[in-house]
């Protein structure tokens, strides 16, 4: 039976740019090995890295030249065994980027396609003699024209989703999905358990233009089937921005993506963070489909794009920018916000950890952007989603390391409960309405262990009663301060201003 591993992981994402250095210029593998030592120590055992392979880095390395080597600017192969090696020593399992929805104009693959009509890589992208609507509207609107640009070379117009210099791949093609299956096979082959697969959606678009059953979603199980018979544990996860009704048609009752990013979720995370009140991630939760026994959710606070907002309402997000945005140089592409948590929390410490705690309370299992656990700033200098890829401040990390009250420790004894607690990852959670709405309250069940994981999303200190618990009974095992029992305080849960505490009977506490 295929391991069911990351129902419970918590995973570092790191951006090998801008991680650390091997000899102390820009990021390398050979650097980010070097440093899991620290992401280890933090908790995680999965680290997800963005792209590495070769490429001329005019969109952050997603825009790929060859999919099966490392870009010199990172390393060679070698370097990558060698960060493999260094993270099996450590339990760390590795998932890297799966880039397949487009290509670099660059890539070989293109400029033989745009030289020959002929050429068996024509077929690879997607031309046109004039442009054509397909459905497909422009991800960057603020910076593209459109989705089709004119190659004078090729005498048509190739399509792009994203910016004009990555063409569409078209993956309804069967050569494409041979040179998918080639690329998943070769990062099998070098330890990888598991790819976040870029763009899913519109990777589906083209195949459902190709072959219209199942909506196209015949890819999704297709790569879940070749991965599943060549390594039973590795993973797909997939970032999929879609209405949560659809989540379902993506996780396949556990055949086709073994994850999917939650944007749904993280949405009204932010909202909740906004208003200081619990409801829209209650409604979030409640709206979520169930994940199957064999798939999850990455839950996320930040990641190294912009914060999209397209699942709220337009007032809510409105609501929502003008809060952690006011600024138009804060925001990207008409739909989000380009801030890094920290400074989007003012800077608050106790707030910045609150939404950690807020992370590992949720169903699913966590995702963490490198830096966010010491409170790392952006820099808005940088333009569109590259003001939060700045380069890991590992002096500020060591010197948080050496004090015990530092939001670094907070987030690791968070990561490390969370690791412990199987019943977040693995049970059944229920929202539960305390009586204030600044405070959420989950209880976590599993095997008839229950799990109280309760935030004060406020700024003012609350006590409240949990519904259906013998909350008397109770016993921290996770709290942001010290803070009387429920016994003490005549059964009730006490929490500081952006206050935290989980809690479970005495007799649970070791399954």
């Amino acid at each position: 039976m295929q391991p069911i591993w990351y129902r419970n992981a918590v995973i570092y994402q790191i951006d090998v740019a801008q991680f650390h250095g091997s000899d102390g210029g820009g990021g390398d593998l050979r650097g980010t090995a070097d440093r899991l030592e620290y992401v280890r120590g933090l908790g995680a055992d999965c680290v997800w890295l963005l792209p590495f392979f070769r490429t001329p880095y005019r969109d952050g390395g997603y825009d790929v030249t060859d999919h099966l080597s490392v870009d010199p600017r990172f390393g060679d192969i070698a370097d990558f065994a060698y960060l493999m090696d260094r993270a099996d020593a450590l339990g760390v399992r590795v998932v890297i980027d799966l880039v397949a929805q487009h290509t670099s104009v660059d890539h070989p693959w293109f400029q033989e396609a745009r030289r020959d009509r002929s050429s068996p890589y024509r077929d690879y992208y997607v031309w046109s003699d004039e442009p054509v609507d397909t459905g497909v509207e422009q991800n960057f609107p603020t910076v593209e024209d459109g989705v089709w640009t004119w190659d004078e070379l090729a005498g048509q117009y190739y399509r792009h989703t994203f910016y004009s210099h990555e063409p569409d791949l078209d993956l309804g093609q069967p050569r494409v999905i041979a040179e998918l299956e080639r690329v998943m096979s070769f990062w099998l082959r070098l330890g990888v358990s598991g790819f976040r697969v870029d763009a899913l959606p519109y990777m589906v678009e083209r195949a459902q233009a190709a072959d219209p059953r199942d909506d196209g979603l015949w890819l999704v199980e297709h790569m879940h089937d070749y991965l599943a018979v060549r390594k039973a544990d590795a993973i797909l996860l997939g970032e999929v921005d879609v209405p949560p009704k659809q989540y379902a048609d993506y996780l396949r009752a556990g055949h086709g993506m073994s994850m999917l990013l939650d944007f749904w979720t993280n949405n009204h995370l932010f909202l909740a963070l906004a208003r200081s009140e619990s409801e829209p991630i209650g409604r979030a939760l409640a709206e979520r489909p169930p994940a199957p026994e064999r798939g999850q959710y990455a839950t996320y606070l930040r990641n190294h794009d912009e914060l999209d907002l397209e699942r709220l309402s337009d007032q809510e997000r409105e609501e929502v920018v003008g809060i952690f945005a006011p600024d138009p140089s804060m925001q990207a592409y008409g739909r989000g916000i380009r801030r890094r948590l920290a400074p989007m929390l003012g800077g608050d410490e106790r707030r910045v950890a609150m939404a950690h705690a807020l992370l590992m309370s949720l169903p699913g299992s966590p995702v963490l952007l490198y830096g966010d656990e010491i409170g790392m700033d952006d820099d808005l200098s940088r333009e569109e989603r590259r003001s939060v890829r700045t380069p890991m401040q590992w002096s500020e990390a060591h010197r948080q390391t050496t004090s015990s009250g530092s939001l670094l420790a907070k987030v690791g004894n968070l990561v490390r409960t969370r690791l412990g607690r199987r019943e977040i990852g693995f049970g059944h959670c229920e929202p539960l309405d305390v009586g204030d709405p600044a405070v959420l309250c989950l209880r976590h069940e599993l095997d008839d262990v229950s799990l109280f994981c309760i935030v004060n999303l406020g700024d003012r200190e609350v006590a409240v009663e949990v519904p259906g618990a013998d909350t008397a009974d109770l016993v921290d095992i996770l709290a942001n301060d010290d803070l009387r029992s429920p016994r003490d305080a005549g059964g009730k849960v006490e929490l500081p201003g952006y206050g935290y505490r989980w809690l479970q009977r005495p007799q649970d506490l070791f399954g």
